[in-house]
């Protein structure tokens, strides 16, 4: 029966199955008469050289090995390091040819967080306050004095008396006041008003 196309074949290799490529030679290990069908690495410098060994006593050698033996933790550290980028140079982004500032504004701008509208994180309102901020519409840092300028315009605007006892206006003036208590309470007291 012929075999469909694109089948998987069923036949699986064996893990501890002998290298096709052994030379067909006697195990590595004094006084072993076994066929040597196995390699394992000579040492963690000569990776591409190799022992050839009986099954027997490949495990026993796989079993012993420690490729980061005789290395001190710095060392082990960059090895890895250097296997991360398959023994390869690399650069961190826009360093050595890296990106341009343009192409840099364009990808920030694309994930939201362009240049011009990123703040550093020391400027930055503490999260408490932000809403209140957007209430009284000011920006951060702001003053004492800038919080009670502003609070006492909108308290005008939107005072009942001013609109004639409506309550939507007595709404937004309540939250204008806890708006403004909130500030006060993050702004450094002596500062302003």
């Amino acid at each position: 029966m012929p075999v469909p196309p694109f089948s998987r074949s069923t036949r699986r290799v064996r893990a501890f199955a002998p290298d096709p490529d052994a030379p067909g030679r006697e195990c590595d290990i004094p006084d072993c008469h076994n066929a040597g069908d196995y390699r394992a690495p000579k040492s963690r410098e000569s990776l591409r050289e190799y022992y050839w060994f009986c099954l027997e006593h490949v495990r026993a050698y796989n079993a012993g090995w420690d490729y980061y033996k005789g290395m001190s933790p710095g060392e082990i550290e960059s090895n890895l390091r250097n296997d991360t980028g398959w023994q390869r140079p690399t650069w961190p982004l826009g360093r050595n040819g890296g990106i341009s500032d343009a192409l840099e504004a364009e990808l920030a701008a694309f994930a939201g967080i362009g240049r011009a509208r990123a703040t550093a994180p020391a400027e930055r309102a503490p999260p408490e306050i932000r809403e209140a901020l957007a209430i009284l519409g000011l920006d951060w840092p702001t003053s004492r004095e800038a919080a009670h300028s502003r609070y006492k315009t909108l308290a005008k605007l939107h005072h009942p008396d001013a609109n004639g006892g409506d309550k939507a206006a007595e709404e937004r003036l309540k939250t204008i006041n806890l708006a403004y208590a909130a500030i006060r309470t993050h702004l450094p007291v002596g500062v302003g008003a």
